[in-house]
């Protein structure tokens, strides 16, 4: 019973942590944009890579939940 509480609270947690980094990217991103337009291409570009990161990690959460319920 423990290990799919376990699992539950590790993908859960990854969740929460990919939902904060997201938003702190994306609304410093937009704030830059705003601040200088001409380059706007190229940081939604970097920030398009960086939500790309961000987002490995709750499917790394996943694969490590079901590490835990099945090993």
């Amino acid at each position: 019973m423990s290990k799919y509480i376990a699992a539950a609270i590790a993908a859960g947690l990854a969740a929460l942590a990919t939902s904060y980094g997201n938003a702190k990217v994306i609304s410093k991103t937009v704030e830059s944009m705003a601040r200088q337009p001409e380059i706007a291409g190229t940081l939604r570009s970097t920030m398009f890579v960086g939500v790309g990161l961000i987002e490995a990690v709750p499917i790394l959460a996943v694969v490590v939940a079901f590490l835990i319920l099945f090993v």
